[in-house]
């Protein structure tokens, strides 16, 4: 085995694919990255069992090989190089060598047949979107997703594909955010829950790609393809709960107002709150909102006004302050909307504005008892 790769395309390729190796894997060879030569074309594979990301490159070969290197050391010594041409070549003492411009260096192999294989999507649908449109998707939702090991449905993204439209929805029962594309759809009707570690390493990937990606998913596993890579992941078993029961209908009292004026008071506010709460309450009235927190342990407390526009009652509310800096800093509008029904009903969040023709965003964050 012999073949010519450049250096700076090489570690561009390992750090697109490597966010798949997990720091400690039951099996060995996962610490490994799976190179697959076929003549002029390098395919290089990295996996956990659960999720599986190759790409490929051209190099300058005329053979066929399969091995696996370790990926820690490759990374380490790809970073410290200049771009330059490397060799890489197979000796007969059991190690790749590879040839830079200033020195060669030996890498212990391992055989590649011992690498799991990619699990084949058979009776599939597809569907095909643009990139910057999936980013936003995962982007907007992912933060909302669980961490519950005992419902783990909670911990990744819905996908929910109709003849209408695309939906896409994360909830941990605190928060839920539903984004929606109407200007989308898809031939056919489907839906799966894909997990968290492998969204993470999609929404990196699509931050700096912008092209078309099709989407080929079954009842058990679903298979990204992004030009010259693909990322193949084990989809989260069982029924995603009912989101829209929870979305309350009816929110006579909304109020409207700043999104970076209300993000920046909840922050100041919530410095000084309980620590184990982290509880700011809204007190809206006529024009004005007063937002006010305190921690009753240490005689801390803090109050802001702010001006807005509200219809509605005058209403008390108690919201935990992380859950509302999330959700506001995940919108980039310049003005945002709460709905509410009741202190003890779920409070909405939609953009007003900067949402493109098509897109509907909704957060929903739950309510948190108001200290007496």
């Amino acid at each position: 085995m012999k073949f010519i790769v450049s250096s700076s395309a090489l570690l561009k390729s390992l750090q697109l694919i490597g966010g798949v190796i997990n720091n400690s894997n039951t099996l060995p060879i996962l610490d490994n990255f799976l190179f697959e030569i076929n003549e002029s074309a390098l395919t290089i594979t990295a996996s956990d069992l659960e999720t599986t990301y190759s790409t490929q490159l051209t190099i300058e070969s005329e053979t066929n090989s399969l091995i696996a290197l370790p990926a820690r050391l490759l990374l380490d010594i790809l970073k410290t190089f200049p771009e330059q041409p490397l060799t890489f070549l197979k000796t007969e003492k059991n190690t790749v060598e590879i040839s830079a411009n200033n020195g060669k260096y030996a890498v212990a192999y391992v055989n590649g047949d011992e690498f799991p294989k990619r699990p084949q999507i058979k009776d599939s649908k597809t569907l095909s979107i643009k990139g910057n449109i999936l980013f936003t998707a995962i982007n907007t939702t992912l933060f909302a997703s669980g961490n519950d090991d005992l419902r783990p449905v909670m911990s990744g993204i819905f996908f929910q594909f109709s003849t209408e439209s695309l939906t896409f929805v994360a909830t941990d029962a605190h928060k839920l955010v539903r984004y929606t594309r109407h200007d989308l759809k898809s031939v056919e009707t489907g839906e799966f829950i894909m997990p968290k570690k492998p969204l993470q390493i999609l929404k990196n990937t699509l931050s700096v790609i912008d092209e078309e990606i099709t989407i080929e998913y079954n009842q058990t596993n679903v298979q990204y393809r992004i030009g010259n890579s693909t990322l193949t992941c084990r989809l989260i078993d069982g029924k995603y709960p009912n989101y829209e029961a929870v979305i309350p209908k009816e929110n006579p009292n909304q109020m409207t107002l700043n999104r970076n004026d209300f993000l920046n008071s909840v922050k100041r506010v919530s410095i000084f709150s309980n620590k184990t709460t982290y509880q700011v309450s809204l007190m809206i009235a006529g024009a004005s909102l007063k937002i006010s927190a305190e921690d009753l342990d240490y005689s801390n407390s803090a109050e802001e006004r702010l001006d807005c526009d509200y219809q509605g009652d005058d209403i008390k509310i108690g919201f935990n302050s992380r859950f509302l800096i999330e959700m506001l800093s995940g919108l980039s509008c310049e003005d945002v909307k709460l709905s509410m029904s009741m202190p003890n009903r779920a409070g909405l969040i939609t953009p007003i504005d900067s949402t493109q023709e098509g897109e509907d965003i909704t957060m929903l964050v739950m309510p948190v008892m108001l200290n007496s």
